[in-house]
Protein backbone atom coordinates (compact mmCIF):
# COMPACT_ATOMS: atom_id res chain seq x y z
CA UNK A 1 0.00 0.00 0.00
CA UNK A 2 1.42 3.28 -1.01
CA UNK A 3 1.77 5.96 2.20
CA UNK A 4 2.54 9.71 2.40
CA UNK A 5 4.94 10.59 4.79
CA UNK A 6 5.05 14.74 5.42
CA UNK A 7 7.86 15.89 7.83
CA UNK A 8 9.78 19.15 7.65
CA UNK A 9 12.56 17.46 10.22
CA UNK A 10 14.64 15.63 7.47
CA UNK A 11 15.89 13.34 10.66
CA UNK A 12 12.35 11.83 11.44
CA UNK A 13 11.26 12.24 7.90
CA UNK A 14 14.56 9.64 6.93
CA UNK A 15 13.55 7.47 10.20
CA UNK A 16 9.92 6.95 9.20
CA UNK A 17 10.66 6.34 5.45
CA UNK A 18 13.06 3.64 6.55
CA UNK A 19 10.83 1.93 8.69
CA UNK A 20 7.61 1.98 6.63
CA UNK A 21 9.93 0.86 3.50
CA UNK A 22 11.38 -2.35 5.66
CA UNK A 23 7.16 -3.05 7.07
CA UNK A 24 6.87 -3.05 2.86
CA UNK A 25 4.57 -0.11 2.49
CA UNK A 26 5.29 2.04 -0.60
CA UNK A 27 6.57 5.54 0.65
CA UNK A 28 7.12 8.83 -0.43
CA UNK A 29 8.18 11.25 1.33
CA UNK A 30 7.96 15.26 1.55
CA UNK A 31 9.30 18.09 3.49
CA UNK A 32 6.31 20.95 3.63
CA UNK A 33 2.19 21.08 3.61
CA UNK A 34 2.46 22.48 0.09
CA UNK A 35 4.00 18.88 -1.43
CA UNK A 36 1.77 17.25 0.74
CA UNK A 37 -1.11 19.00 -0.79
CA UNK A 38 -0.36 18.38 -4.01
CA UNK A 39 0.80 14.57 -3.58
CA UNK A 40 -3.16 14.21 -1.94
CA UNK A 41 -4.82 15.97 -4.88
CA UNK A 42 -3.48 13.42 -7.38
CA UNK A 43 -5.47 11.03 -8.74
CA UNK A 44 -3.38 8.01 -7.98
CA UNK A 45 -2.78 9.78 -4.14
CA UNK A 46 -1.22 7.33 -1.35
CA UNK A 47 -4.88 6.39 0.48
CA UNK A 48 -2.45 6.46 3.72
CA UNK A 49 -0.88 9.66 5.00
CA UNK A 50 1.34 10.35 8.31
CA UNK A 51 0.64 14.23 8.83
CA UNK A 52 3.39 16.57 11.03
CA UNK A 53 1.37 18.86 12.62
CA UNK A 54 3.87 22.00 12.20
CA UNK A 55 5.42 22.35 8.57
CA UNK A 56 5.53 24.91 6.06
CA UNK A 57 3.61 26.00 3.51
CA UNK A 58 0.72 24.27 5.27
CA UNK A 59 0.39 22.36 8.55
CA UNK A 60 -1.27 19.23 8.64
CA UNK A 61 -4.38 20.07 10.47
CA UNK A 62 -4.70 22.91 7.68
CA UNK A 63 -4.36 19.76 5.21
CA UNK A 64 -7.12 17.96 6.82
CA UNK A 65 -9.39 20.33 6.60
CA UNK A 66 -9.11 21.09 2.92
CA UNK A 67 -9.53 17.47 1.97
CA UNK A 68 -12.72 16.78 4.34
CA UNK A 69 -14.48 19.96 2.53
CA UNK A 70 -13.67 17.96 -0.75
CA UNK A 71 -16.36 15.69 0.17
CA UNK A 72 -14.58 13.01 -1.73
CA UNK A 73 -15.77 10.05 -1.48
CA UNK A 74 -12.48 7.81 -1.09
CA UNK A 75 -10.42 10.06 0.98
CA UNK A 76 -7.58 9.20 2.54
CA UNK A 77 -6.66 7.95 6.19
CA UNK A 78 -4.35 10.43 7.68
CA UNK A 79 -2.57 9.90 10.97
CA UNK A 80 -1.70 13.09 12.61
CA UNK A 81 2.18 12.76 14.10
CA UNK A 82 2.82 15.87 16.13
CA UNK A 83 4.66 16.23 19.71
CA UNK A 84 1.92 18.46 21.00
CA UNK A 85 0.14 16.12 23.63
CA UNK A 86 -2.52 18.09 25.45
CA UNK A 87 -6.16 17.48 25.38
CA UNK A 88 -6.73 20.23 23.06
CA UNK A 89 -4.94 19.94 20.73
CA UNK A 90 -5.88 16.34 20.57
CA UNK A 91 -9.47 17.56 20.01
CA UNK A 92 -8.65 19.66 17.55
CA UNK A 93 -6.81 17.56 15.50
CA UNK A 94 -9.17 14.73 14.97
CA UNK A 95 -11.84 17.78 14.55
CA UNK A 96 -10.04 18.81 11.43
CA UNK A 97 -10.64 16.02 10.06
CA UNK A 98 -7.57 13.16 10.75
CA UNK A 99 -8.61 9.92 11.45
CA UNK A 100 -5.65 9.21 13.84
CA UNK A 101 -2.99 10.95 16.19
CA UNK A 102 0.20 10.12 17.48
CA UNK A 103 2.65 11.25 19.81
CA UNK A 104 6.41 12.36 18.94
CA UNK A 105 8.68 10.26 19.51
CA UNK A 106 6.64 7.72 18.65
CA UNK A 107 7.25 4.20 19.49
CA UNK A 108 7.92 2.05 16.12
CA UNK A 109 5.13 -0.98 17.31
CA UNK A 110 2.31 1.43 17.80
CA UNK A 111 2.83 2.94 14.72
CA UNK A 112 3.12 -0.21 13.09
CA UNK A 113 0.18 -0.81 15.12
CA UNK A 114 -2.07 2.24 14.10
CA UNK A 115 -1.05 1.98 10.31
CA UNK A 116 -2.58 -1.15 9.85
CA UNK A 117 -6.16 -0.12 11.36
CA UNK A 118 -5.32 2.47 9.11
CA UNK A 119 -5.04 0.30 5.76
CA UNK A 120 -7.97 -2.30 7.36
CA UNK A 121 -10.05 0.97 6.95
CA UNK A 122 -8.92 1.81 3.67
CA UNK A 123 -9.74 -1.63 2.38
CA UNK A 124 -13.12 -1.64 3.74
CA UNK A 125 -13.86 1.90 2.66
CA UNK A 126 -12.97 0.85 -0.89
CA UNK A 127 -15.02 -2.54 -0.96
CA UNK A 128 -18.05 -0.64 0.58
CA UNK A 129 -17.54 2.28 -2.09
CA UNK A 130 -17.32 -0.48 -4.70
CA UNK A 131 -20.42 -2.35 -3.73
CA UNK A 132 -22.21 1.36 -3.58
CA UNK A 133 -21.42 1.64 -7.13
CA UNK A 134 -21.91 -1.56 -8.63
CA UNK A 135 -25.55 -1.27 -7.08
CA UNK A 136 -25.97 2.65 -8.64
CA UNK A 137 -25.14 0.53 -12.08
CA UNK A 138 -27.44 -2.08 -11.59
CA UNK A 139 -30.10 0.08 -11.02
CA UNK A 140 -29.75 1.79 -14.10
CA UNK A 141 -28.93 -1.07 -16.15
CA UNK A 142 -31.51 -3.51 -17.88
CA UNK A 143 -30.93 -7.00 -16.60
CA UNK A 144 -31.64 -8.41 -19.55
CA UNK A 145 -29.86 -6.84 -22.56
CA UNK A 146 -26.95 -4.87 -20.30
CA UNK A 147 -27.89 -1.67 -21.98
CA UNK A 148 -29.23 1.68 -20.05
CA UNK A 149 -32.46 1.34 -18.59
CA UNK A 150 -35.59 3.64 -19.08
CA UNK A 151 -34.55 5.39 -15.99
CA UNK A 152 -31.08 5.81 -17.31
CA UNK A 153 -31.58 6.54 -20.76
CA UNK A 154 -34.34 9.35 -19.97
CA UNK A 155 -31.60 11.16 -17.27
CA UNK A 156 -29.20 10.84 -20.47
CA UNK A 157 -31.42 12.36 -22.77
CA UNK A 158 -32.27 15.13 -20.30
CA UNK A 159 -28.56 15.63 -19.85
CA UNK A 160 -27.69 15.82 -23.20
CA UNK A 161 -30.67 18.37 -24.29
CA UNK A 162 -29.17 20.66 -21.22
CA UNK A 163 -26.22 20.59 -23.43
CA UNK A 164 -27.83 21.25 -26.66
CA UNK A 165 -29.36 24.32 -25.07
CA UNK A 166 -26.05 25.55 -23.71
CA UNK A 167 -24.46 25.20 -26.57
CA UNK A 168 -26.82 25.95 -28.93
CA UNK A 169 -26.30 22.46 -30.74
CA UNK A 170 -29.39 19.96 -32.06
CA UNK A 171 -30.18 16.66 -31.28
CA UNK A 172 -32.23 13.80 -32.56
CA UNK A 173 -34.37 11.17 -30.49
CA UNK A 174 -35.82 8.03 -31.80
CA UNK A 175 -38.26 5.63 -30.37
CA UNK A 176 -37.51 2.12 -31.90
CA UNK A 177 -40.01 -0.76 -31.82
CA UNK A 178 -39.70 -4.88 -32.79
CA UNK A 179 -42.22 -5.73 -35.19
CA UNK A 180 -45.11 -8.45 -34.53
CA UNK A 181 -42.72 -9.26 -31.14
CA UNK A 182 -45.59 -10.87 -29.50
CA UNK A 183 -46.00 -13.24 -32.38
CA UNK A 184 -41.73 -14.22 -31.76
CA UNK A 185 -43.46 -15.00 -28.28
CA UNK A 186 -45.86 -16.89 -28.57
CA UNK A 187 -44.63 -18.98 -31.61
CA UNK A 188 -40.96 -19.50 -30.08
CA UNK A 189 -41.26 -18.70 -26.09
CA UNK A 190 -40.16 -15.89 -23.84
CA UNK A 191 -36.69 -17.44 -23.89
CA UNK A 192 -36.47 -16.83 -27.26
CA UNK A 193 -37.94 -13.59 -27.02
CA UNK A 194 -35.09 -12.62 -24.67
CA UNK A 195 -32.50 -13.51 -26.97
CA UNK A 196 -33.96 -11.40 -29.71
CA UNK A 197 -33.93 -8.82 -27.72
CA UNK A 198 -30.49 -9.02 -26.73
CA UNK A 199 -29.35 -9.54 -30.45
CA UNK A 200 -30.64 -6.14 -31.18
CA UNK A 201 -29.82 -4.15 -28.86
CA UNK A 202 -26.17 -5.69 -29.89
CA UNK A 203 -26.84 -4.88 -33.45
CA UNK A 204 -27.99 -1.10 -32.91
CA UNK A 205 -24.52 -0.85 -30.15
CA UNK A 206 -22.37 -1.71 -33.08
CA UNK A 207 -24.24 0.52 -35.60
CA UNK A 208 -24.33 4.01 -33.87
CA UNK A 209 -21.13 6.56 -32.77
CA UNK A 210 -19.29 6.10 -29.79
CA UNK A 211 -21.61 8.92 -28.05
CA UNK A 212 -24.81 8.09 -29.27
CA UNK A 213 -27.03 6.29 -26.87
CA UNK A 214 -29.20 3.23 -26.81
CA UNK A 215 -31.40 2.11 -23.75
CA UNK A 216 -34.43 -0.29 -23.33
CA UNK A 217 -37.46 1.92 -23.42
CA UNK A 218 -39.94 -0.72 -21.96
CA UNK A 219 -40.80 -4.07 -23.87
CA UNK A 220 -39.72 -4.70 -27.05
CA UNK A 221 -38.77 -0.59 -27.35
CA UNK A 222 -35.60 1.35 -27.35
CA UNK A 223 -34.90 4.58 -26.79
CA UNK A 224 -32.11 6.02 -29.24
CA UNK A 225 -30.41 9.76 -28.59
CA UNK A 226 -27.91 11.59 -31.32
CA UNK A 227 -26.26 14.32 -30.11
CA UNK A 228 -24.03 16.83 -31.77
CA UNK A 229 -25.95 15.73 -35.43
CA UNK A 230 -26.10 17.50 -38.49
CA UNK A 231 -29.38 15.64 -40.07
CA UNK A 232 -28.09 13.43 -42.44
CA UNK A 233 -26.00 11.17 -40.84
CA UNK A 234 -28.56 10.78 -38.25
CA UNK A 235 -31.18 9.62 -41.05
CA UNK A 236 -28.24 7.63 -42.17
CA UNK A 237 -27.51 5.67 -38.75
CA UNK A 238 -31.19 5.02 -38.06
CA UNK A 239 -31.59 3.50 -41.83
CA UNK A 240 -28.31 1.57 -41.00
CA UNK A 241 -30.02 0.46 -37.35
CA UNK A 242 -32.76 -0.99 -39.80
CA UNK A 243 -31.29 -2.55 -42.24
CA UNK A 244 -28.61 -4.46 -39.66
CA UNK A 245 -32.05 -5.90 -38.03
CA UNK A 246 -33.87 -6.95 -40.98
CA UNK A 247 -31.25 -8.16 -43.13
CA UNK A 248 -29.55 -10.98 -41.26
CA UNK A 249 -31.96 -13.65 -39.57
CA UNK A 250 -32.03 -13.92 -35.90
CA UNK A 251 -30.80 -17.32 -34.22
CA UNK A 252 -32.18 -18.59 -31.38
CA UNK A 253 -32.72 -22.13 -29.35
CA UNK A 254 -32.28 -23.56 -33.06
CA UNK A 255 -34.58 -21.20 -34.96
CA UNK A 256 -34.03 -18.97 -37.57
CA UNK A 257 -35.84 -15.92 -37.13
CA UNK A 258 -36.50 -12.89 -39.41
CA UNK A 259 -36.80 -9.67 -37.33
CA UNK A 260 -37.92 -6.33 -38.46
CA UNK A 261 -38.26 -3.30 -36.56
CA UNK A 262 -40.02 0.22 -37.00
CA UNK A 263 -38.40 3.76 -35.86
CA UNK A 264 -40.16 7.04 -35.14
CA UNK A 265 -37.33 9.75 -34.63
CA UNK A 266 -37.43 13.83 -34.28
CA UNK A 267 -35.23 16.52 -34.09
CA UNK A 268 -35.43 18.51 -31.37
CA UNK A 269 -36.71 22.01 -31.88
CA UNK A 270 -34.35 24.13 -29.09
CA UNK A 271 -37.73 24.37 -27.07
CA UNK A 272 -39.71 20.57 -26.67
CA UNK A 273 -39.74 19.40 -23.07
CA UNK A 274 -38.54 15.41 -22.89
CA UNK A 275 -42.10 14.31 -22.62
CA UNK A 276 -42.91 16.58 -26.24
CA UNK A 277 -39.76 14.70 -28.05
CA UNK A 278 -40.73 11.23 -26.88
CA UNK A 279 -44.47 11.98 -27.76
CA UNK A 280 -43.15 13.61 -31.23
CA UNK A 281 -41.10 10.09 -31.69
CA UNK A 282 -44.09 8.27 -30.74
CA UNK A 283 -46.58 9.56 -33.58
CA UNK A 284 -44.03 9.15 -35.83
CA UNK A 285 -43.50 5.12 -34.38
CA UNK A 286 -47.35 4.82 -34.59
CA UNK A 287 -47.28 6.37 -38.21
CA UNK A 288 -44.61 3.93 -39.29
CA UNK A 289 -46.22 1.09 -37.89
CA UNK A 290 -49.53 2.03 -39.59
CA UNK A 291 -47.47 2.37 -43.21
CA UNK A 292 -46.49 -1.42 -42.87
CA UNK A 293 -43.60 -1.41 -40.24
CA UNK A 294 -40.12 -2.00 -40.99
CA UNK A 295 -39.59 1.63 -41.82
CA UNK A 296 -38.43 4.62 -40.38
CA UNK A 297 -40.92 7.74 -39.94
CA UNK A 298 -39.66 11.40 -39.01
CA UNK A 299 -42.02 13.84 -36.77
CA UNK A 300 -42.64 17.09 -39.24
Amino acid sequence: MKILVAEDDLTTRSVLKAVLTKWGYDVEAVEDGAEAWACLLREDAPKLAILDWMMPGMDGVEICRGLRAKDDPLPPYIILLTGRGKREDIVEGLHSGANDYILKPFDNEELRARLLVGGRMVELQDKLYQAVEQQKKLALTDSLTGIPNRRAILEHLETELARASRKGSSLWAAVLDVDHFKQVNDRYGHLVGDAVLKECAERIGRSIRRYDSIGRYGGEEFLLVFPRSDGDLEIQALERIREIISEEDFVAAGQRIRITVSLGAVRWNGADTIDEIIRRADDALYLAKKKGRNRIEYFE
